[in-house]
């Protein structure tokens, strides 16, 4: 089971990112899977999660600026993020369970990829 995020990079505030998360070994569909961050010296955050039975959830600072999505051919997960600012910058990580849709930062998701960094600055 392998989890790969990919995407992140270097924006100006008020750019745009897409953030990929390919999954391997398992049926992303059958998973909740959510998107979390980590900022230096801040605790983890969550952001964004889906899943089929469950729905989805957005933390409020990203609300109408950041978007997850599916494709469950390519076995991805996607965050568009929009809008972005300064205090968007952070280690991104998706994460899977098989039982649980949650940006709740304490619950412990089955699987995490390896994160990929977000930075926004001038």
């Amino acid at each position: 089971v392998q989890l790969v995020e990919s995407g992140g990079g270097l924006v100006q505030p008020g750019g745009s990112l897409r953030l990929s998360c390919v999954a391997s070994g398992f049926t992303l569909d059958d998973y909740a899977i959510g998107w979390f961050r980590q900022a230096p010296g801040k605790e983890r955050e969550g952001v964004a999660c889906i899943h089929r039975s469950d729905g989805i959830k957005y933390l409020d600072s990203v609300k109408g600026r950041f978007t997850i999505s599916r494709d469950n051919v390519k076995n991805t997960v996607y965050l568009q993020m929009n809008s972005l600012k300064p205090e968007d910058t952070a280690v991104y990580y998706c994460a899977a369970d098989p039982h649980l849709a949650t940006i709740d930062p304490g619950y412990e998701y089955d699987y995490w990829g390896q994160g990929t960094q977000v930075t926004v600055s001038s």
